[in-house]
């Protein structure tokens, strides 16, 4: 079930489009950011407010790769897996980020810390390889050390 927060705040969007369908990436980032992740229930609940189909919304859910379908870490990794990225580093970086957190893509870590998660692109293929964590973009990473790997990692608690 919705909380009323969450119902108010996908009600609020709807007033900005004139089908309600059109709501259905903002209704589904609203519950994500309560949640942390939609739920299959979440999908049924917001389809009854939309006045569309579960299918439907979860069509929408599972086509966007930040809608997220089952829980995550508190902090979620995206490694590039991009060409680019590919060409500069990124399978070397993705090695060093499964060693630090004993973790492999898909997988989150035992505390809930961190889940690392492939992304196709993150669209800065001049400075590859990339990886977003949280919101927050980290690039020119080839040569990046275990420590300053470990650094970075520990500033999100």
């Amino acid at each position: 079930m919705l909380s009323r927060e969450e119902r108010k705040e996908i009600e609020h969007e709807l007033s900005h489009y004139e089908q309600a369908s059109a709501a259905t990436i903002e209704a589904l980032k609203i519950v994500q950011k309560h949640r942390g992740w939609v739920s299959d229930d979440a999908v049924k609940d917001i389809a009854a407010v939309l006045k569309t189909s579960a299918a439907d919304v979860d069509a929408v859910a599972t086509f966007y790769n930040l809608i997220f379908r089952k829980p995550v870490g508190r902090h979620v990794i995206f490694a590039c897996d991009s060409v680019s990225c590919h060409i500069m580093g990124a399978d070397r970086l993705r090695a060093k980020i499964e060693s630090k957190l004993g973790i492999k893509p898909g997988q989150t870590t035992a505390d809930n810390r961190f889940t690392l998660l492939p992304i196709v692109c993150l669209g800065t293929c001049d400075r590859a390889p990339a990886m977003l964590v949280d919101k927050d973009l980290h690039r020119d990473l080839e040569d990046i050390s275990d420590k300053s790997l470990g650094e970075l990692l520990d500033g999100y608690k």
